[in-house]
């Protein structure tokens, strides 16, 4: 075994195949059959690899700076999820999300719930460009919807989800789709054009599957009396659906995701003063814990509703992302992840081969690690180069690392998109994933067209070849 430097371990991979096995081993066996919650989990598996480190003598001081470089690359996203908690709060105080909820009683039907949930979720995410505050507001609308429609809350979770991922994918507000198209330098557009081909089939095959699930079965007594109950909590009024549209204009507008956030959150708190007037120390309160009814006020399945958001219900997801990217970091300083890319690379001898090697590097990126970003940017990376040796156009492995990356990260427990939908939802992961048929259509179809060649590009020949 040879070391680079002090820290770094070089590997081969069949020396990084059993320990990634392991690993995967590891978080299945203990989430799924013990039923841990991924935090631990995620330190039992981290534990392990750092007394791998130092057997083979990296110092505990090379290992930590690892997992904090890792940590770096997702800061964006902790502070996010701070101001999403926060979102949340203030369009529940403000009567945004109960507003919409309300009126969505009026213009669905139990018989279409399950698809309006995925085309309305496809359509607000396209507008912002972000699953997570997608998820966070019309899937938590939906949800609450969900009881007294008779409707199955995980069907109604993975049409969210799906239709989250749709907008997370195709908007160009994305960030997921501003890096997959960066990192192989292809246009922007481009790059959404091309996922057309796989994108599109994917939704409308999804669609179809939400028209032929069982209906559901509402109870519309319950549905009239949760509207008396949402009117009864002084909540609902048209104008508080002012802040969903101050959301959706400055996404638009390419407004920094943070600001626009910020300024819907200031806008929703002032509305909230028109239908009611809470102290300071109240509001902070319920920035901190989520919203709830003042004490004494039963209205049955209303408080429940209305009582979410909050900083304290992204501490988990937070904790969550630090670790599972200091797990990042850890498998790329032990040169686990460099020996599995590198293992591939001499398999690459067609574009089929090309197109399933990148597209299972960033499916096992997302499971190994359960990091969207790095699920991304490490196949985008490692695969560049191939891909042109091979002479496809970029725009390919562009295409394939969001089929087999940015859609799967939501369907792992242990990652970052699942731990905060855990949160956002409040359901395990393992509830929703067989319903968010989106996500496994992506994935299967750039399989299949990378096998069969439709809609593969190649490179255009340089003028000075002959």
């Amino acid at each position: 075994m040879s070391k680079t430097g002090s820290s770094l371990l070089t590997l081969t991979p069949k020396q990084a195949i059993p320990i990634a096995v392991m690993i995967v081993f590891v978080l299945g066996i203990t989430m799924i059959k013990w039923g841990f919650v991924p935090l631990l989990s995620l330190l039992i598996v981290i534990f392990g690899l750092m007394m791998y480190g130092m057997a083979k003598g990296v110092t505990f001081d090379a290992m930590q700076n690892k997992m904090i470089n890792g940590v770096t690359t997702g800061m964006g996203a902790i502070y996010l999820f701070s101001f999403i908690g926060l979102l949340v709060s203030a369009l529940m105080m403000s009567g945004a999300i109960p507003t919409l909820i309300y009126y969505g009683f009026d213009v669905l039907s139990a018989e279409w719930f399950y698809l309006s949930a995925f085309i309305l979720s496809s359509v607000i995410g396209l507008a912002l460009g972000s699953g997570f505050t997608t998820c966070a507001t019309v899937g938590v609308a939906f949800l609450g919807m969900a009881t007294a429609f008779g409707a199955n809350p995980a069907i109604v979770a993975g049409a969210v989800v799906s239709g989250a991922l749709f907008g997370d994918k195709m908007s160009p507000l994305s960030d997921t789709t501003t890096i997959s198209a960066s990192i192989v330098g292809v246009d922007l557009f481009d790059h959404i054009k091309n996922m057309m081909y796989t994108t599109l089939p994917a939704w409308v095959i999804t669609a179809i599957i939400f028209v032929f699930m069982p209906s559901a079965s509402g109870d519309f007594s319950a549905v009239a009396e949760l509207q008396g109950n949402l009117i009864k909590s002084g909540l609902v009024h048209g104008y508080t659906l002012l802040p969903f549209a101050v959301l959706v204009v400055l996404a638009l507008m390419k407004v920094n995701a943070i600001y626009t956030i910020t300024a819907t959150i200031v806008v929703a708190l002032g509305l909230t003063y028109t239908h009611s007037s809470p102290d300071l120390a109240q509001v902070g309160g319920w920035f901190f814990t989520g919203y709830s009814l003042p004490d004494g006020v039963d209205l049955g399945s209303v408080g429940k509703l209305v009582a979410r958001g909050g900083l304290q219900s992204m501490f988990f997801t937070q904790v969550l992302v630090i670790l599972a990217l200091s797990l990042g970091g850890l498998l790329q300083g032990l040169g686990i992840l460099p020996a599995l890319l590198d293992g591939m690379r001499h398999l690459l001898t067609k574009a089929s081969r090309g197109v399933a090697a990148a597209a299972f590097t960033s499916f096992g990126i997302n499971v190994l690690v359960g990091e969207q970003y790095l699920s991304l940017l490490l196949s985008g990376n490692a695969f560049l180069p191939e891909y042109k040796r091979l002479g496809l156009h970029p725009r390919n492995l562009s295409r394939t690392i969001e089929d087999a990356g940015t859609v799967i990260n939501p369907l792992v427990p242990w990652g970052v998109y699942g731990g905060f939908l855990t949160g956002v939802f409040g359901m395990p992961v393992i509830h929703y994933v067989p319903y968010a048929f989106f996500c496994y259509l992506c994935f299967v179809l750039t399989l299949i067209f990378g096998f069969t060649g439709i809609t593969i590009s190649q490179l255009e020949p340089t003028n000075n070849d002959g």
